[in-house]
């Protein structure tokens, strides 16, 4: 019986990615567009033709392509196709289809990822403002409500734009999130979010629900006054307010996140937990945040290692 070929493997591939491992399904455009790529490259027709050699050749060609700004790919772009290359290597060994090992497949080196955050008075000015400007009550609050939950819970803007209102009880300060890959976390309400999501939903009279709608004047008398609030809409909100608080540098909804996460591991929070409570997957996607401790650490080589030296001093 003949071996498959691989397009029909990819084929299998992309349907066990959204069946078996229940993954959404931009991931699975994605990597179908990777893979597609690859084999279409390299006019790829059997597992076996997948050697070494042919995927330095295509390391080799991603490292020449251009995009469509006429820009070389960044090294997280190239990555991406790597990585996919090696899920659907090591689907076809899970079928024991002879092919290349995904472990001969490396990953280009990245430079450190720069984290954004706020602290401090920026962080205070910020989550202030919006009780700063003079605009519709009930939007004051649910902004209010906005920020707050944000910067308590380390959401990604995706995951707070598709809250609704029974997901959050009330009398708890904790409540489970449907995040990335449909894996579900548990998040933890500070008692500020709590209070500001309790007023909002005072003001608010309709049915619907989402818990964060919009409150246009403009379409006040529409049904579209209904509508829950977009990422992008939140995304605007948050840069809104940055804007208002006098913070130059660029604030998204993944500041807050950043933010969050540093403010735990700043007041004594564990790596693993961090990773917990923001739903990486991988403990190395959550490592780029240890650098922004390096402050807290010489703080302690300080206090503990330099008493030796302290010591000697005194004695002189």
């Amino acid at each position: 019986m003949a071996s498959p070929t691989l397009p029909k493997l990819l084929t299998d591939f992309l349907e066990y990615l959204e069946i078996e491992k229940n993954v959404s399904p931009l991931t699975v455009k994605n990597y179908h567009f990777y893979l597609s790529r690859f084999l279409s490259w390299g006019d790829l027709k059997d597992p076996a033709d997948i050697t070494s050699e042919k995927v330095r050749q295509y390391r080799l060609y991603l490292n020449r392509l251009v995009n469509q700004q006429k820009e070389p790919l960044k090294a997280s772009t190239r990555n991406y196709h790597l990585i996919a290359l090696r899920a659907f290597l090591k689907y076809m060994a899970k079928r024991d289809v002879t092919t290349l090992s995904s472990e001969k497949v490396e990953l280009a080196k990245q430079q450190e990822r720069q984290v954004s955050f706020m602290e401090g008075s920026d962080l205070e000015r910020f989550l202030e403002a919006p009780l700063k400007i003079e605009q519709q009550n009930i939007i004051q609050i649910r902004d209010k409500a906005i920020l707050e939950l944000l910067f308590s819970t380390g959401l990604r803007v995706s995951e707070l734009a598709g809250l609704k209102k029974d997901q959050i009880n009330m009398e708890k300060d904790e409540f489970t999130v449907r995040g990335k890959g449909s894996k579900l976390r548990v998040v933890f309400l500070s008692h500020n979010a709590r209070h500001w999501i309790g007023e909002y939903l005072k003001k608010r009279t309709d049915e619907e629900e989402w818990m964060f709608l919009r409150h246009d004047r403009a379409i006040k008398r529409s049904s579209e006054n209904f509508k829950p609030l977009t990422p992008r809409s939140i995304q605007r909100i948050v840069q809104f307010y940055a804007k208002a608080a006098g913070i130059t540098k660029r604030i998204t909804p993944h500041t807050l996140r950043h933010s969050y996460a540093t403010d735990l591991l700043m007041n004594g929070a564990d790596i693993r937990s961090v990773q917990s409570m923001l739903g990486h997957a991988s403990i190395t996607t959550t490592q780029i945040y240890t650098h922004v401790t390096n402050q807290q650490l010489r703080e302690v080589y300080k206090a503990f290692h330099n008493r030796r030296g302290k010591k000697e001093k005194d004695e002189d």
